[in-house]
């Protein structure tokens, strides 16, 4: 692959995550609540740090399972509030618990899968984008997710946070049309 989308790189780790997992459609509803947590640990942080930190934040989360996660308190926060694994941040953590427990109300309601799917009609949207100075970082559909995201209870998921939420799970498709990725993910669609 030589034409990637500019912000894959240079290292290994983060062309791995272009070339294999970003943009490809997520329709598992565990899978879509780690990575809306994972991009809620990135705000205000690179997203290679957090790609560097993945296997450590699934080992010190349980396999990010939201029905564990959710019975968590302020024991389970200061073990991680210790752990050099992970990014330590207290905010962070108390609202991935809270947030565990909104999944779970969605979740009971007919999927956190479906919730989030019905936003883009089920199928991914796709964007025809040459450059990256084209790409949004939030847009109107990624605040009226930010906000029933909000209603329902989650926290650190602001529309920036949700537009690169729905990025790297698929729901938009941002590869740029230059990128081999693009039309790899476009076949994707269900």
């Amino acid at each position: 692959m030589t034409q990637r989308c500019g912000w894959a790189g240079p290292e290994q780790i983060y062309l791995d995550y272009h070339d294999t997992d970003w943009g490809v459609p997520e329709y598992d509803s565990r899978a879509l609540w780690e990575k809306l947590v994972l991009d809620g640990f990135q705000a205000g942080l690179s997203w290679i740090t957090i790609l560097k930190k993945r296997e450590n934040f699934r080992a010190a989360f349980e396999g990010f399972d939201p029905n564990v996660i959710a019975e968590w308190g302020a024991p389970e926060v200061d073990r991680l509030l210790s752990n050099p694994g992970i990014i330590r941040h207290r905010g962070k953590i108390e609202a991935t618990i809270t947030n565990a427990r909104a999944w779970q109300k969605i979740e009971a309601d007919g999927g956190f899968d479906q919730f989030l799917w019905d936003y883009v009609g089920g199928k991914p949207l796709q964007n025809a984008w040459t450059s990256l100075d084209q790409v949004p970082a939030q847009t109107p559909l990624s605040a009226m997710v930010s906000k029933d995201l909000k209603k329902s209870g989650f926290r650190f998921c602001g529309p920036t946070i949700v537009y690169a939420f729905m990025q790297a799970t698929g729901l938009i498709n941002d590869h740029l049309v230059g990128c081999p990725r693009h039309d790899q993910v476009k076949a994707l669609v269900r």
